[in-house]
Order: C-alpha cells, then sequence, then structure tokens
C-alpha cells in the first residue's frame, strides 16, 4: 500500500509535498507558521478536503506554539484571530471549516488551561485528526472495494488520492484497496482541467503504486461511457449536503449525467467529515470561482486570447439522483439520502 505521505509534522513545522510542482519535480513545502499554512492551502500547495481540513489543524497548532508565550487572553484573541483567517482560506471544502470548528471546541472546553498545555493539546490534536484520517481512509477502501468488480475498468476524476488526504485517499483509496485485493483492475483517469489534478497527480499516484491505468482528457470519458468501457465511476466530494447533493472538482457533474444516461454506477467516495449537517441543499454550497489565469495559461505559458473574459468554477454540484451511493467509513449510504444521512449523523445509520 502507498507510501505516500502529502504532510508530516517534524521539526516543529509542516513539511507539505508541494503539488504545484508534481509530477516534474518533488519538492517540500515547510510552513513554520500559521499564516505560511494559510498560503499553502489558498495556492494549492495543499489540496483535498480531507488533507486541507489536516493542514489547517496544524496552522492552528503552529499559530498556538507561536502565541504560546502571550498572557491569556492575548493567546486567545490572537488564536482567534489565527482561526478566522484559516477558516476563509478556500470556501467550499467543508473538511476546513470542520477542522477550525473542532480547534475552537477544544480551546473553548479547555479555556482554564495554562497557555502552554493548551497549545500542546492542540498540537495533540492536531495529530489525532491526522491518525483519525488515515484510519478512516482504510475503513472507507472497503467499503468501497465491495462495489468494484473483478477485472473492472474505472473511472477517475480530480485526485482523491493519497495527496488529498492523509492516508491513502478517498475514491482511490478504494482503487488502490482494489488493487491490492487482486481485482485485476483497470484504471481512466480524467485530465482534469483547467489545473490538471488527474494528469498531474492521480496519474503520477498510479504510476507510482503501478496500477494498470490511461490518461485521458476530461472530454474523451462520455465516449468510454457511451462505448460501454466503463463499469464504474469514483468520485470525491468537497461538501455533501444533507439530502445527498455533492460538489465536488468542476466536471463531476457532467460525468454524473453522462452516467445516468448510459446506466453506469457513479459512487461518491468521502469521510461524514465531507457532510455538511447544516445545508439541506446543493444549492446551499459555495461554489469556489479562481484565477482566470489557471484557464488562460499551462505552466506559464499564454494560450488564450489577451483579454479574453473567463469563467472558473472550481466545482460544480452533482444532485443526489444521479449518485448510486456515498462510500463512507460507516458504510455506503444510498437513496434515500435525506433519510439516510440523517439517520448516520443520529449514529442510527445500518
Amino acid at each position: 500500500m502507498t507510501t505516500i505521505l502529502a504532510m508530516e509534522y517534524k521539526e516543529e513545522a509542516l513539511h507539505m509535498i508541494d503539488q504545484r510542482k508534481l509530477p516534474h519535480t518533488y519538492e517540500i513545502f515547510i510552513a513554520k507558521n500559521c499564516n505560511e499554512v494559510d498560503f499553502a492551502i489558498r495556492d494549492m500547495v495543499v489540496r483535498g478536503a480531507p488533507a486541507i481540513g489536516a493542514a489547517a489543524g496544524y496552522g492552528a497548532a503552529l499559530a498556538a506554539k507561536t502565541f504560546q508565550h502571550e498572557e491569556k487572553n492575548v493567546f486567545l484573541l490572537k488564536m482567534e484571530e489565527s482561526l478566522e483567517k484559516l477558516n476563509k482560506s478556500r470556501p467550499t471544502a467543508v473538511n476546513l471549516m470542520w477542522a477550525v470548528k473542532r480547534m475552537k471546541k477544544l480551546i473553548e472546553i479547555k479555556v482554564e488551561l495554562p497557555v502552554k498545555h493548551l497549545a500542546d493539546l492542540i498540537l495533540e490534536e492536531a495529530h489525532t485528526i491526522v491518525r483519525e484520517d488515515q484510519a478512516i481512509n482504510l475503513v472507507m477502501g472497503n467499503h468501497g472495494n465491495t462495489v468494484i468488480p473483478h477485472g473492472a475498468t474505472i473511472l477517475t476524476h480530480c485526485n482523491t488520492g493519497a495527496l488529498a488526504t492523509v492516508g491513502i485517499g478517498t475514491a482511490l483509496g478504494v482503487v488502490r484497496t482494489a488493487h491490492q485485493s487482486g481485482k485485476d483492475i483497470f484504471v481512466y483517469a480524467d485530465e482534469t482541467r483547467p489545473r490538471l489534478q488527474g494528469g498531474r497527480l492521480t496519474a503520477w499516484e498510479l504510476m507510482q503504486e503501478g496500477i494498470p491505468s490511461t490518461l485521458i482528457v476530461d472530454s474523451v470519458a462520455a465516449t468510454l461511457i457511451r462505448d460501454g468501457k466503463i463499469n464504474v465511476i469514483l468520485v470525491g466530494a468537497d461538501r455533501i449536503a444533507t439530502n445527498g447533493d455533492t460538489a465536488n472538482k468542476i466536471g463531476t457533474f457532467m460525468l454524473s449525467v453522462v452516467a445516468k444516461t448510459y446506466g453506469i454506477p457513479f459512487y461518491v467516495v468521502a469521510p461524514t467529515t465531507t457532510i455538511d449537517f447544516e445545508i439541506d441543499h446543493g444549492s446551499d454550497i459555495v461554489i469556489e470561482e479562481r484565477n482566470s489565469e489557471e484557464v488562460t495559461h499551462i505552466e506559464g505559458v499564454h494560450i488564450a486570447p489577451e483579454g479574453m473574459k473567463v469563467y472558473n468554477p472550481a466545482f460544480d454540484v452533482t444532485p443526489h439522483e444521479n449518485i448510486t451511493g456515498i462510500v463512507t467509513e460507516k458504510g455506503i449510504i444510498r437513496a434515500p439520502y435525506q433519510e439516510n444521512i440523517i439517520k448516520l449523523k443520529c449514529n442510527d445509520f445500518r
């Protein structure tokens, strides 16, 4: 199984694979304070909802380390400012907000402790988030493997692997598990314009793991599906509403429509921390719009006419009726989604 580590906390700093540089160069970005973690999230040094959540946890820990010699009231004020900054670093991935909220709750519960002790607890909580995600990834991999037929050809979109988490991955974690279990699978990976996470990152992970695979441009996927060459589609998620509507990398919705038209199983793979129990529908999800240069340039080369307007949403929302199932660490959620997601929240999901 993979030994790729998207991030590692050591020497009082957060060491992250700089995903902007892959696959050409393998470089480590070292964040020594909260502001540098905030930059890493905003500039996509680190990306993928679970990985962003883990990075935010360590951002909180680095902020606490910076301010641990301050008086309690100053420490609390500085932590509130730092956590709020992290919370706004990217608007769609709910794991980010979840991790920040978790740190706020810890500070609230342990507020009477000495500042140094509180800072130590925040760091340990960040480590706990990592350990939990690693365990969750393994369980999701096993649950997802139950829907992968022997000899299946799988289509993936964007990057949902070890680089997007701190474990084996979400959707790509299922792929890894199926491969390791000897199911003789084959993977088509969408390149995923405009940042090419499929072409740069997923392809790199698949080759590192030795999983039989082929890279395709996004527009090839519909042809493969129509021609009966895809058995199952696995995607990740950045936020899931309580009715099952799912925000994921732009292009996911289009895949779901084609999959539904041709009767191909379409599974979302995500931890329950990606479910936002505070929103009812996908229309409530804030969709991040990113810099126009992601579309007009490729690796610094201008490919579009100067002055051309660009619409560049980073995500889209797939309606729950297009989703065959949502693979989580607690099992596979199926329709009726609203009912079953509420059961999951109430720990009554079977």
